[in-house]
């Protein structure tokens, strides 16, 4: 297969080299999406129920983190991602509270104020939260000086549990079969094995990678049924209200 670019409904659909895809099961093509026999097709009044799973830190580090795009749509950004006879029926968010800090104090606040005014402004939105842990460690010093100490006590954070999170409620809601056809918003390897079970219970699921600057990670790519890439574009065209209700946007937002 020839490498090829090209552009549907402002998406831009990644597209590699062919590469062995030997636990995936053969896909056929519903309406430009690989999906599996017995998907539900495009027809009359029907549309294809989808479900979106957000990998809340991913998305923020990887595409939202230093840009004035923070106050996002999920819905409104979803909907660009997949074809327009889809119809969104859940959107999972998984992430876990941030802590104050020093040098952000207000960083939790900020998260409070998204997460309420994302709920009030998506019907369909769930926030599953895992836990953010932050604790003193030691490491070892890459060029410790002769005769110095070769450690250094260091602040680690680390977010834990979103990604078994949306694993499993990836899993599980193919096998209640809650969903058509999945998006999967993360770059995250780790959520391979779980797409690939859910495209063996007859579910098309596609990856979105939320970095612009890297390809899609190769384990993703190639248990996907469909890719799209996340551009500065689509946060810009999916922002929310600077007020929702009771929420309103930070200032430094």
């Amino acid at each position: 297969m020839l490498d090829e670019e090209f552009d549907v409904f402002s998406i831009r659909v990644e597209v590699g080299e062919t590469r062995q895809q030997s636990n995936s099961p053969a896909p056929l093509l519903v309406d430009g999406y690989k999906a599996p026999k017995g998907a539900l097709a495009f027809s009359g009044a029907r549309m294809m129920r989808t479900a979106i799973y957000v990998d809340g830190f991913n998305l923020y580090y990887r595409a939202l983190k230093g840009t004035p795009y923070k106050w996002v749509d999920l819905l409104a950004l979803s909907q660009q991602l997949i074809q327009p006879k889809n119809q969104i029926t859940t959107i999972k968010y998984f992430t876990a509270r941030v802590k104050p800090n020093k040098k952000r104090p207000d960083q939790h606040v900020h998260q409070d104020a998204y997460l309420q005014a994302s709920l009030a402004h998506i019907p369909c939105l769930q926030v599953i939260e895992g836990t953010f842990l932050a604790s003193i460690t030691k490491m070892p010093l890459a060029y410790p000086s002769p005769g110095g100490p070769k450690f250094v006590e260091v602040l680690k954070s680390e977010e834990k549990g979103s990604d078994v999170n949306l694993a499993v409620h990836l899993v599980n809601d193919a096998c209640e079969s809650t969903f058509d056809v999945a998006l999967v918003i993360s770059n995250d390897s780790d959520l391979a094995e779980a797409i690939r079970i859910a495209r063996q219970k007859g579910k098309a699921v596609g990856v979105a990678n939320p970095d612009p600057t890297k390809q899609m990670n190769y384990k993703l790519y190639d248990v996907a049924s469909f890719r799209r890439r996340i551009e500065g574009k689509h946060l810009k065209a999916a922002q929310m209200p600077t007020v929702v209700g009771a929420f309103t946007k930070p200032a430094d937002w």
